[in-house]
């Protein structure tokens, strides 16, 4: 995992949870806007797995259970594709705030990630 890296996750997805829970408190239903900070949100989630893939090859091991930090990872990959089906399957104001609740709750995964990762003694 990348110190830099994991910062820019967290501010990227507190960023798309308040704008999604902003267009959806306005009466805004999912639309490119809202679908594309979770997107992106997703997509960094994903480069993120390569880079846990990659890293203890390279000696950049976690100081903690690396279990923990994939069960981690994997339920932070999910979140998206399910609140964004979800919200696609019923479009109303209340799906674009839970979008916003989903990218939030991956800030907390994300930063929990880094603790496990750099913190976190084994």
């Amino acid at each position: 995992m990348i110190d830099w890296f994991t910062t820019v996750q967290v501010v990227v997805a507190c960023a798309a949870g308040i704008l999604c829970v902003v267009l959806g408190l306005i009466g805004r239903v999912p639309g490119d806007l809202s679908m594309g900070a979770v997107a992106l949100v997703e997509l960094l989630l994903l480069v993120q797995l390569v880079i846990a893939i990659i890293a203890p090859a390279v000696g950049n091991s976690p100081s903690g259970s690396l279990a923990e930090f994939y069960i981690y990872l994997i339920s932070a990959i999910i979140l998206p594709l399910a609140g964004g089906f979800w919200a696609l399957i019923e479009r109303n104001r209340w799906s674009t705030v839970i979008l916003g609740g989903v990218c939030l709750a991956i800030a907390v995964m994300v930063y929990r990630m880094g603790q496990i990762w750099f913190v976190q003694g084994a």
